[in-house]
């Protein structure tokens, strides 16, 4: 069985990406190309943060995104841990086709990225407040 993380994480402190989605979308590609697999944990935060030289917060940020987007869980004994939900990533494929057609007609009709996102929180809260 493959175990542990063995990917160079390449963060561009000049890139007007935020550092987080770097590091996220640095562990997707890791995933996409098998350098990480199912099942392999990811480093500490701490651990994570020290060997790249960012802030804990910021890697916690990016292991939050990819828990909700269904690429990790984390397990109370190994930490983040490669776990691919593909129903929840086809979701989220849909979701996001979807999404880009509604926010295209929003910016159409000049409809800030703030409005929307009060909107989505009004929603959400509708719904029970489900995060």
């Amino acid at each position: 069985m493959h175990t542990g993380f063995n990917m160079v994480i390449e963060i561009d402190f000049n890139s007007e990406e935020a550092l987080y989605l770097q590091l996220r979308n640095q562990i997707i590609l890791g995933i996409a190309t098998s350098r990480i697999r199912e099942g392999d944990g990811l480093p500490s935060v701490r651990q994570l943060a020290e060997e790249i030289g960012i802030n804990m917060h910021t890697v916690n940020k990016a292991y939050t995104v990819l828990k909700q987007e269904g690429f990790v869980r984390v397990d109370r004994r190994r930490g983040a841990v490669v776990a691919i939900d593909a129903d929840r990533l086809d979701a989220m494929v849909e979701l996001r086709r979807e999404l880009k057609v509604i926010l295209a007609k929003g910016i159409c009709r000049n409809i800030s990225r703030e409005e929307v996102h009060a909107l989505i929180d009004e929603i959400y809260e509708d719904y029970g407040g489900l995060n």
